[in-house]
């Protein structure tokens, strides 16, 4: 074989070589791409969350700040026939004589209203209006159980990929039920607390 021949194949080679490099260079290029888009929807979903928790604690905080009505606060699900915080729909007023004053009433029903426009994403807006700081689709729920005296503030949203099912976990977790597709979509944050009664006997 002569020495030009055997350079013609060793080029050959060459190409062959810098081929398969390029192909493995692309496949690791797509796997970068497909963590980083996993980075980013885990990135999303911790943000969500963290807004979630901070508005739980809001309305924790604005529970504990007017106990006299605290039972003004008590809402709960479109499941049993209570506007949804966070969907549009306006708070029920509370009017109940027994439950503080007035005034107090007045306060809840105001709080109520805030932390439905915070649901909403009222905190942060765009340019043209819409708003955007908080959750996709937000659902908030104050419920209480008279067995325990347990007060339970949720907030409900929707996530980005499909989980296990909320109740799966906590029978209690029934805010934003069925708002989501199938509930494996629905997020649930919740903490529970009692309010003390500091009238004396």
């Amino acid at each position: 074989m002569s020495p030009r021949a055997q350079m013609t194949r060793q080029r050959g080679f060459t190409m062959l070589e810098i081929l398969v490099s390029l192909l493995l260079i692309v496949v690791g290029l797509l796997g970068m791409l497909g963590l980083q888009a996993q980075a980013t929807v885990a990135e999303f979903e911790s943000y969500q969350r963290g807004q979630a928790l901070i508005l739980a604690q809001d309305m924790a905080d604005r529970i504990n700040a007017n106990r006299k009505s605290v039972l003004c606060y008590v809402v709960t699900d479109a499941t049993s026939g209570s506007p949804q915080l966070g969907s549009g729909a306006a708070a029920a007023v509370c009017a109940s004589p027994s439950t503080g004053t007035a005034v107090t009433r007045a306060m809840a029903t105001q709080d109520l209203a805030d932390w439905s426009q915070s649901l909403l994403g009222a905190a942060e807006t765009t340019t043209s209006g819409t708003k955007v700081g908080a959750m996709l689709g937000a659902r908030g729920c104050v419920s209480y159980d008279a067995v325990t005296g347990l007060y339970r503030v949720a907030v409900a949203w929707q996530g980005m990929s499909p989980t296990i099912s909320p109740a799966t976990v906590d029978a209690r977790a029934n805010c934003g039920l069925n708002q989501f597709g199938t509930d494996s979509n629905r997020r649930e944050v919740a903490m529970s607390f009692r309010i003390a009664n500091l009238v004396a006997p």
